[in-house]
């Protein structure tokens, strides 16, 4: 037993673990909305577009958090006016923005080699180098992640469903296609430090599409995709500390891993179903002839 509860006797590993659930929950919870839009890629751009401001705010020496904000709000601005205002789809907006905000930080890393660990915990991140400040941006983004759902959940529904039956009931579509950019901005931000950048994306959509597997419920794979990242995190940030691996990388295949079991599970539910289908169709026959038999 004290085996297993050895990590927790460290404090560097007990920040490490309430950040890997805090980030992992909220991850889920927007993941679910990525999927069903089909929008897994906006995940994977918005992460990479705000490596670019965090390598400025690296080379100018201001906040990380400030410069990688204000990147990663410009890019969730541009995506959306450049998908609406014209005949660019957002898949490529997306590619445009982000690809142009991870090549600035490229740039700089091949320019500034002084910078070269921090940017590495950017990329990959470093969990178990978490601060005080790291540890308060995911509380809060976190905490404006969960508001934000409870508040907009309706409108959210119907913006992902029915956009234009939304439009007619007085939805502002637009806006709230915006804010939700935001608040994905947010989570990115305040995640990088953990996750890492490069692996963040699939911290979003992983859950999501294994909560997917398991339900059509909406409500059902909001409440399984926030618990499998939470869980993933957890198992992830825990098995690094034996494996003594990147925390980021191994939470990363864990959440792959419960996909895979969640794929295998639907899987099977649906070959039994088809089985059991499939016998009482065979018995139906026999049943109609032995009763007709009877008749005559």
């Amino acid at each position: 037993m004290d085996f297993l509860l050895q990590p927790f006797q460290y404090e560097f590993f007990t920040r490490g673990i309430v950040v890997a659930i805090m980030v992992g929950g909220a991850c889920g919870l927007l993941g679910v909305y990525i999927v069903l839009r089909g929008m897994s890629y906006i995940g994977h751009g918005m992460s990479h577009a705000v490596f670019g401001g965090a390598a400025v705010s690296y080379i100018v020496n201001i906040n990380l958090y400030i410069g990688a904000a204000l990147w990663g709000f410009l890019s969730a601005f541009l995506i959306n006016e450049i998908s609406r205002r014209s005949k660019i789809k957002a898949d490529a907006a997306i590619g445009v923005v982000t690809t142009a905000g991870f090549a600035v930080g490229v740039l700089l890393i091949s320019t500034t080699r002084s910078f070269t660990r921090n940017f590495e915990a950017i990329l990959f991140g470093n969990i178990l180098g978490i601060t005080d400040q790291d540890l308060l941006m995911i509380f809060v983004a976190s905490a404006i992640t969960v508001l934000f759902v409870i508040f907009f959940h309706k409108r959210l529904l119907f913006t992902l469903f029915d956009k234009e039956t939304a439009k007619a009931y007085g939805v502002k579509t637009e806006h709230v296609e915006t804010i939700f950019s935001l608040v994905l901005a947010t989570v990115v931000i305040a995640s990088m430090s953990a996750i890492g950048v490069t692996l963040l994306a699939a911290a979003i959509v992983a859950p999501a599409i294994s909560a997917r597997m398991l339900t059509n419920n909406f409500q059902k794979m909001i409440i399984i995709s926030t618990v499998i990242g939470a869980i993933t995190s957890f198992a992830g940030m825990y098995a690094s500390f034996y494996l003594d691996s990147a925390s980021g990388a191994t939470i990363v295949l864990f959440s792959a891993a419960a996909f895979g079991i969640s794929a295998l599970y639907a899987f099977l539910r649906r070959k039994y179903h088809e089985h059991s289908h499939a016998g009482m169709v065979h018995v139906h026959p026999h049943s109609h002839t032995a009763e007709h038999r009877h008749e005559h």
